[in-house]
């Protein structure tokens, strides 16, 4: 029994290092290891080959215990209006005035804070824009209860509507993109501010033949702008069948959309990028 816990022991230890690595393939088997070490503990320790099975595979459903609780009784407004708000203190944000100063350092002028707000759930976005490049960025900041976390965008209108980005945020997107929606997601050492404006170039530029021109903004027009989209995407996911109406104001996920969050979450466990 002692060897088979060292085992089980040893591999956990072995899966969570390979985890650490940066590199996506050493990331991935790491992820599988764990799912191997659930199913040793259930063989070795628990002495069934269908206890084992069972842990490993109970990885797969594990979302479903955050989906049955919590998602599923979510309510959100249909309209988020965006509203001046006071920005984060460092209390709250520890590291939000430096990336506001690494920004500007790359010449993008701070637009506006705003930000919209439904109970528990608070979004709050630092805007900035650079005509010179055309290019919109922001320094966006979500809470949700006790769950807090910050990513980046950069942004790019083409002048046939469609809208490029590039993000570093953490989690695989709850909804679908609307057609018009490109996105580029950054992961790893490239996620500093510096790295995601020259992958952001880099991506436009090779892209460049398809998209044709790129379209710069007022600052009035990109508050107006950022408003239209998130309305778009909400009715958008509507017509898709992930969301569906709650009274005249709210939306809530439906059935289609809690399975499309679980494959979200599925993929959340296998990816680093």
């Amino acid at each position: 029994m002692i060897s088979n816990l060292l085992l089980v022991l040893a591999a956990a230890v072995f899966s969570a290092g390979l985890r650490s690595f940066q590199h996506p393939l050493v990331f991935r088997i790491g992820t599988l290891g764990i799912v191997g070490t659930s199913f040793l503990a259930g063989w070795l320790l628990g002495g069934s080959i269908p206890l084992g099975l069972a842990l490993a595979a109970s990885w797969l459903f594990l979302p479903w215990l955050e989906i049955l609780t919590r998602v599923r009784h979510l309510r959100l407004p249909i309209d988020r209006k965006l509203e001046p708000r006071t920005p984060p203190g460092r209390g709250t944000f520890p590291g939000f005035e430096d990336i506001t100063a690494e920004i500007e350092d790359r010449g993008f002028e701070h637009v506006e804070d705003i930000g919209w707000t439904h109970g528990a759930n608070r979004h709050f976005y630092r805007v900035f824009s650079n005509p010179e490049r055309k290019i919109q960025a922001a320094i966006c900041l979500t809470e949700q209860e006790e769950l807090a976390f910050y990513y980046l965008t950069l942004t790019s209108h083409t002048g046939d509507g469609r809208i490029f980005t590039t993000w570093n945020y953490p989690f695989s997107y709850g909804l679908k993109l609307q057609p018009c929606v490109v996105m580029q997601r950054i992961s790893g050492n490239n996620q500093t501010f510096a790295g995601m404006l020259a992958a952001h170039e880099e991506w436009l530029r090779l892209r460049m033949p398809e998209i044709g021109a790129i379209v710069a903004q007022s600052p009035e027009e990109i508050v107006r702008t950022m408003q239209a989209e998130m309305r778009a995407q909400i009715t958008h996911n509507i017509s898709a069948g992930l969301l569906k109406r709650d009274g005249e104001h709210f939306i809530r996920y439906t059935v289609r959309g809690m399975f499309f969050l679980w494959l979200q979450f599925l993929r959340d466990l296998v990816r680093i990028s």
